[in-house]
């Protein structure tokens, strides 16, 4: 720790006593160190000027006026010795410089001032005494400007490590979402896959033991799908956790379509255009609303058919998920969270989505855009 540091570190009462105890040895000493003896009125003259700079903080202006006005009357007695500096006097100028306000330290500033040039009787000592004062203010003056530069510098600092707390909550918030959402995507996707899987396994265990077989194959490939990705996800909450493999994105569509592909429902996958590098969150965000959608064919629409298409375009990727089921029944854009998070998940990526029935027949569609080369 610096010796700024540590006098910054003492309390202002115990600076400002020390400080007003050695203004009243440096103004004794012209008494103690000359042969005397000297008038009683000199040691007054030099206590009182001292004493009131225990208060140069409280009452800057009254302290330098009283002291401006006992210094004066020093001269009264013949016996006393000659004071080269008013020591008290400067501390008190450069006090309020430092600690008043603007118009009641200019003011005494000029009071101060005049009454040097006009009660002092030689010139020397007067323009002496005016330049010391002026020096003094001077000082005061830089003193207040580095200690408001300083307090604004501290404030800042405050402000800032304040802003960064909240700018990390809303982080964390955003990801707790993100997980949310993705854990939603997830279970409702194996879920429902499960579900639809095991309702048809009975109804052909016996009249098409093959097919039977892979509904049961494809509950256990759901269920384990689901259980390694939400591994995945809630590592992002464990401290220390070591590499995690990557979040699911366009390429592993294939995978997605074949699980939701099984009995009673085939599921066709198709490209056009030349497709391009994704930004990471929205290649992600592609990947999630397609298997939101899928999700929503399986629980609602009671489709035979699904047909994914992918269409990349000069400056955005459209997604076109659509079935042949009971469009009317499973729209439902005020119901549940599945319409919801494909809207959200494209907006986020400065994407857009629409659904409804489809306008060619009978069946629901997903419609999603995503603006390519966009940095979230």
């Amino acid at each position: 720790m610096s010796i700024f540091e540590r006098l910054r570190a003492i309390p202002a009462r115990r600076l400002d006593l020390a400080l007003t105890a050695l203004v009243l040895t440096a103004q004794l000493w012209p008494l103690l160190s000359s042969p005397g003896p000297w008038s009683w009125w000199g040691y007054a003259v030099v206590l009182a000027a001292a004493v009131p700079l225990v208060w140069r903080r409280r009452a800057p202006v009254v302290v330098l006026m009283v002291t401006l006005g006992v210094v004066a009357l020093y001269d009264l007695s013949d016996r006393v010795a000659a004071q080269p500096i008013w020591y008290g006097a400067l501390v008190a100028m450069y006090s309020t410089a430092a600690y008043a306000s603007r118009w009641p330290r200019i003011l005494a500033l000029l009071v101060a001032t005049a009454g040097g040039l006009a009660f002092t009787g030689s010139s020397d000592t007067a323009v002496r005494g005016v330049v010391t004062f002026v020096a003094a203010y001077a000082v005061g003056r830089a003193a207040a400007v580095s200690r408001s530069h300083a307090a604004a510098l501290e404030e800042r600092a405050v402000q800032l490590e304040r802003e960064r707390r909240i700018e990390a909550e809303r982080a964390a918030e955003r990801e707790r979402a993100r997980i949310a959402r993705d854990m939603h995507d997830i279970l409702a996707h194996a879920v429902s896959l499960m579900v639809v899987q095991a309702e048809a396994g009975p109804v052909v265990v016996r009249s098409d033991p093959d097919r039977a077989e892979a509904a049961f194959d494809a509950i256990a490939a759901s269920g384990r799908d689901a259980m390694v990705q939400l591994r995945r996800l809630l590592g992002v909450l464990k401290e220390g956790e070591g590499p995690r493999a990557p979040q699911p994105t366009l390429a592993d569509l294939p995978d997605l379509a074949d699980q939701v592909a099984g009995p009673g429902l085939t599921v066709n996958h198709t490209v056009t255009g030349t497709p391009v590098p994704l930004p990471g969150d929205v290649d992600i965000a592609a990947y999630r609303v397609t298997q939101e959608a899928l999700t929503n064919i399986v629980k609602h629409s009671g489709a035979t058919h699904a047909d994914i298409r992918f269409d990349w375009q000069d400056d955005e990727l459209v997604i076109r998920i659509t079935d042949d089921g009971r469009g009317s029944t499973h729209a439902r854009p005020h119901g549940g969270n599945g319409l919801i998070g494909i809207r959200e998940r494209a907006a986020a990526c400065q994407g857009s989505a629409a659904a409804g029935p489809r306008s060619d027949g009978p069946g629901f569609e997903v419609v999603v855009r995503l603006p390519l080369g966009v940095t979230v």
